[in-house]
């Protein structure tokens, strides 16, 4: 989610894989192990859990982006992974496709290490979840929750704002929190890992497919949305743009 989202003249992919799958595995652990220390902090109160559950995350979010976005391009997530294939593959794509399923791969490995590392940390047995989130209301919550990740994100850096993606995208995450139903998963590797998590944020294996589904369904209407915003210029308009004017050739000779 880095301003450039990973170039190919960077890290090995093998350093890039493996810090798929650290910032992925953190993120889940500050989403799983925020949300234990919140129903223990303030047992009596759910609203005062969600509370501390998505400042923790937004900000977590937002500083794993900024460490390991030059090294990844921290996409910590398989949406948008493809998203950033499909939006660059004309012009040389940043993420090959040889790479995408093996970002995708680290990615949910991650997610399911990460979900595991906060159970150790807060001594929860490590069990399938059984929070069943199911119902038309939570799919449409997120598909319109990954929509609104993958717009910001791809807006924000096919406009030449990438610099900005860290904070917005933690920003986002923290608000859909509370305007989703579904407290915004946004993200199949962490949805998938946190069915390894019989707490607080937790979803119960049953839940799973629908979301990753309509994550899926979400991403194509961010990619949609984010050409539409923001379009970048024909190739020829940027070949037209960089050659220099016919008068300052004719005076630098």
């Amino acid at each position: 989610m880095s301003a450039d989202m990973g170039t190919a003249a960077g890290p090995s992919i093998g350093r890039r894989l493996l810090a798929e799958f650290v910032g992925t595995g953190m993120l889940v652990a500050v989403v799983v192990g925020s949300g234990v220390a919140a129903q223990r902090l303030s047992p009596a109160d759910v609203g005062l859990q969600l509370l501390e559950n998505s400042i923790a995350t937004t900000l977590g979010l937002a500083v794993l982006i900024v460490v390991l976005g030059p090294v990844s391009g921290a996409h910590l997530n398989p949406v948008v992974s493809l998203a950033d294939w499909f939006l660059s593959r004309r012009g040389g794509a940043r993420l090959g496709a040889s790479h995408l399923g093996a970002y995708a791969a680290s990615q949910v490995a991650g997610g399911v290490a990460g979900a595991v590392l906060a159970n150790v940390m807060f001594e929860v047995p490590t069990a399938t979840s059984t929070t069943a989130r199911t119902g038309g209301g939570l799919l449409v919550a997120e598909v319109v929750a990954t929509a609104g990740l993958v717009l910001v994100i791809f807006s924000l850096t096919r406009s030449g704002r990438g610099a900005w993606v860290a904070p917005a995208v933690g920003a986002y995450i923290g608000a859909a929190y509370w305007f989703t139903s579904s407290t915004s998963f946004a993200n199949p590797a962490v949805t998938i890992g946190r069915m390894f998590t019989d707490t607080f944020a937790g979803i119960a294996p049953a839940s799973v497919p629908g979301f990753v589904v309509a994550q899926l369904l979400g991403a194509v209407l961010g990619v949609v949305a984010a050409t539409f915003f923001c379009p970048l210029p024909e190739q020829d308009e940027v070949s037209r743009q960089r050659r220099p004017e016919p008068e300052v050739v004719a005076r630098a000779s």
